[in-house]
């Protein structure tokens, strides 16, 4: 019985942690282009062809992400429920360069970040 009731506080915890591991976040300072989603992942930019596209593409429902110089695209995401969407805070800075800061989110390889603090780079 004893054997039993061990297992069973093991296995508890054991999924806490995986849980808690599950969503952890780090806080994170990124530097990159606001591009569309879709330009990001379809035509292989490494920066956007130009302000006016990146908001049309927003504008027609595109989510816009950050891509970094490093290639990595965050998801901008809220950290409310419920959740909002980000194009509007990010709108103003489409096609440009950005540094963003906030809490990263990994998971299967994708990122996303809830954006404290976002401002044009220099």
């Amino acid at each position: 019985m004893r054997i039993v009731r061990w297992t069973a506080v093991f296995a508890v915890c054991f999924c806490a942690v995986l849980l808690w591991s599950a969503t952890k976040a780090t806080t994170t300072t990124v530097q990159g282009y606001v591009l569309d989603s879709a330009c990001a992942f379809t035509k292989g930019l490494e920066k956007p062809i130009s302000s006016d596209c990146a908001a049309a593409c927003a504008k027609a429902g595109s989510p816009l992400v950050i891509l970094a110089k490093d290639g990595t695209v965050y998801w901008p995401i809220a950290d409310s429920t419920p959740a909002t969407g980000q194009n509007d805070r990010l709108l103003p800075y489409a096609g440009k360069q950005v540094s963003a800061s906030g809490k990263v989110y990994e998971r299967n390889g994708s990122k996303a970040m809830v954006i404290e603090k976002l401002e044009a780079s220099k």
